[in-house]
């Protein structure tokens, strides 16, 4: 696992993807945060950083299933998944080291904004007045998004051979993931609590839960299921070749 985990690595900053992710991450937010007046933190009134944890999940939706699609497909596409199964390696170790590669570059994506908290707890009125909890929920929120949307972009990338479809398949599922449900909740067809509950499978829900300051081990546990899941997928995925 460790071995894929390092070429998986190598490979994304070898060939220029992993630093096209990471610029393109930080153009977009950045040009979101302080550059558009609608949606920039410095006109937003107040010390928070609310508008990042917004739009961080919808730039994530694209950015994440773009990391993904080349994990299994390109393989399966160029023949070196064959070579690659044939080593003395379980199908979850492949998959583990491809998810931690991946994973691994979102965090490093991340990182850097943390510029954003210390620009705005020194802009705070008086300074450091932020939301410290809040921030840091929020960003673990981030982190276990991130994990599931990489799970659900190599499921996705171990379904075809195809890599914009693979593409198409991980945007399609992560963004009913995150929306979707609440858009079933807001439907007026359910009846009682059952509009809570149908809200509560999604997760922007827990996301936003996350943010709050308070870290809720039902969010936590809600998205490591969904991680190993998904995860569980991908190795049946790759199992099929032996049926």
């Amino acid at each position: 696992m460790t071995a894929i985990f390092r070429k998986e690595l190598n490979a994304f900053f070898a060939s220029l993807i992993g630093y096209v992710v990471i610029a393109v991450f930080l153009i977009v937010m950045g040009l979101f945060l302080f550059v558009f007046p609608d949606t920039s933190l410095i006109n937003y009134g107040y010390a928070t950083l609310g508008p990042f944890f917004s739009l961080a999940p919808n730039v994530l939706l694209f950015i994440i299933p773009a990391i993904c699609m080349r994990a299994f497909a390109e393989e399966r596409q160029t023949g070196s998944i064959e070579l690659l199964v044939t080593r003395p390696l379980r199908d979850i170790d492949i998959v583990m080291g491809k998810f931690l590669a991946c994973l691994t570059l979102v965090v490093i994506a991340l990182v850097p904004t943390v510029l954003y908290y210390y620009t705005i707890y020194q802009l705070g009125e008086p300074v450091g007045n932020i939301d410290t909890g809040g921030t840091i929920g929020s960003y673990l929120g981030l982190l276990f998004l991130s994990m599931a949307f990489v799970a659900i972009g190599l499921f996705a990338s171990s379904l075809t051979t195809n890599q914009i479809v693979s593409f198409l398949l991980a945007l399609a599922i992560t963004f009913w993931c995150y929306f979707g449900f609440d858009y079933l909740a807001s439907l007026p067809v359910f009846y009682g609590n059952g509009d809570a509950f149908i809200g509560s499978l999604g997760m922007q829900e827990h996301f936003e839960s996350l943010g709050r300051g308070l870290i809720d081990t039902r969010d936590v546990i809600y998205f490591l299921s969904i991680t190993a899941f998904f995860i569980l997928l991908t190795v049946l995925s790759l199992e099929r070749r032996k049926w």
